[in-house]
């Protein structure tokens, strides 16, 4: 391996470990250690806001007097770190002295100032900035030291505002406020993509009629469905759950209304269905699209009548009951093949929700991780485990196609392993037991960067619902070049093939 190369993945580990930081104190003395180390400056300072570049604000700086630090915060409002925050973008300069951009102002013209490089930490607005100045063997700053100088930003943004979030855990949850009028603790997540859907649940939680929920299986419609009973009229009633593709069809109709002694073969006695064991409550049915004809006919009949017949008897009985439905399956599919009938469909799609996938609240993941290892330490009687930075970026950048369902199994089966190997810290290794060891793999730092990079392109463009113009504005790159990025990071949205129309249709 070359010295180069070692370098390199030196500095994308240290990189990493800024994440195992919990402080604001001890982050930013490792992170200016770090940056000094690699760039070389004779002269850096660092700082970052609580919010918005309100008080309290945390600062540090190196080769620097407390005169200095002082000298360079009366001027944060104006000059070069005050143009890189206003503009949101890295500024590098070979002499400011030189520079016809900054060689009018005073501080740079009383000192000399010569080669600077200063970026932005966080966007919209920025958390911080990083400020280099001078290297210790004179010259402009190296090739490569602006993309390291980003690339450290970007990675120090992300933990800065987790650090900054549990000091103040409002900070960055878009679900505070509907949080507040509904009860949903099993909701785990922060993102806009889960607050409107919990503001969609609130809506309907209230009102006494029937729901669809819909959405890629694994990522909590039953989850969903509790939410909304525990926040209804009914939350006091039994909340009755019928998974209607584990039962076989055959009885499927005496498990959901209950048959009379002798309707069938296995009817040796009366027995009660699970719309009789709902009443004054609510009824769940998931994955309604795998209801035989025959169910969907008195499904049909419940919903608009709310009386149902029990198999093998004459007289219909009153249901008094709720019920929230859910499937991943297309409906509207299954109506065109005549597999689903057309008027249970519209019956059903009168209030629908639908739950989005990991795809679209990817930065609900690191929550998750954390939610779904305290749970199966506790589950399986485990002493509590914390989950290394390492593991919850991995975590984050990984593909789940079975979404929360699968991260929850991938947790568990970690906490296991890292429990069977006597450690009290979630490791990747313990989640991706199957990755190549870090030895068998070397990084680049080009090829951290890339990974970074494809990950912010990510987060841009699912932030603006994939409106390439807004992704582009956001990242400060012509929007040319994001489809440029997007098809050489093979990006794809998370439902299939709307990402591709929307990329293509917008101006």
């Amino acid at each position: 391996m070359s010295e180069g190369t070692a370098s390199e993945r030196d500095f994308y580990r240290r990189l990493l470990d800024l994440g195992g930081q919990d402080e604001v104190e001890p982050l930013l003395a490792e992170a200016l250690a770090l940056i000094v180390d690699v760039t070389g400056a004779a002269v850096a300072y660092l700082e970052l806001y609580d919010d918005a570049r309100e008080a309290p604000r945390f600062w540090k700086g190196h080769g620097l007097s407390e005169d200095g630090v002082a000298d360079i915060r009366r001027k944060i409002s104006r000059g070069i770190i005050a143009r890189a925050l206003a503009d949101g973008r890295t500024i590098e300069t070979a002499s400011a002295f030189l520079d016809e951009r900054f060689s009018n102002l005073s501080s740079v013209r009383q000192h000399a100032i010569e080669a600077v490089l200063c970026a932005p930490v966080g966007t919209h607005p920025p958390i911080g900035v990083i400020y280099l100045q001078g290297r210790a063997g004179a010259g402009r700053f190296a090739e490569g030291d602006r993309e390291r100088a980003e690339l450290f930003a970007r990675q120090l943004a992300a933990v800065a505002d987790r650090i900054l979030a549990h000091r103040d855990p409002v900070r960055g949850d878009h679900t505070t406020t509907i949080r507040q009028r509904i009860r949903c603790p099993e909701m785990v997540g922060r993102t806009p993509a889960l607050a409107r859907l919990l503001h969609s649940a609130a809506a309907v939680a209230p009102l006494d009629v029937d729901v669809l929920i819909t959405g890629p299986s694994g990522t909590g419609k039953s989850l969903l469905a509790k939410v909304i009973a525990n926040n209804s009229k009914r939350a006091t009633g039994p909340f009755i759950e019928l998974n209607c593709a584990a039962i076989p069809e055959a009885l499927l109709e005496s498990e959901l209304f209950g048959a009379e002694k002798g309707a069938h073969s296995t009817a040796t006695t009366a027995r009660e269905g699970k719309v009789a064991a709902a009443e004054g409550g609510t009824l769940f049915l998931d994955e309604i699209g795998e209801m035989s004809g025959n169910a969907q006919a008195k499904l049909l009949q419940l919903l608009e009548t709310r009386e149902y017949h029990p198999l093998g008897s004459r007289s219909a009985k009153k249901a008094n009951v709720r019920v929230l439905s859910a499937t991943n399956a297309d409906l509207e599919a299954r109506i065109a093949a005549k597999q689903f009938r057309e008027d249970l469909y519209y019956r059903l799609h009168v209030v629908p929700l639908e739950v989005p996938g990991l795809d679209e609240r990817r930065d609900d993941i690191p929550d998750l991780v954390e939610h779904f290892c305290a749970d199966a330490c506790a589950r399986h009687s485990i002493e509590p485990m914390t989950v290394s930075w390492r593991a919850l970026v991995a975590c984050r950048n990984a593909s789940w196609p079975g979404h929360t369902r699968q991260l929850a199994h991938a947790i568990e089966a970690a906490v296991i392993r890292a429990h069977g190997e006597g450690s009290r810290r979630l490791e990747e290794k313990h989640i991706f037991p199957k990755a190549p060891a870090e030895a068998e793999a070397p990084r680049t730092l080009q090829a951290a960067t890339r990974e970074f990079q494809k990950g912010l392109v990510r987060a841009a463009l699912e932030k603006h619902d994939w409106n390439v113009t807004e992704a582009a504005r956001e990242l400060g790159l012509g929007r040319s070049h994001v489809y440029n990025l997007i098809n050489d990071f093979e990006l794809r949205e998370g439902r299939e093939g709307r990402g591709a129309d929307k990329s293509k249709d917008r101006s």
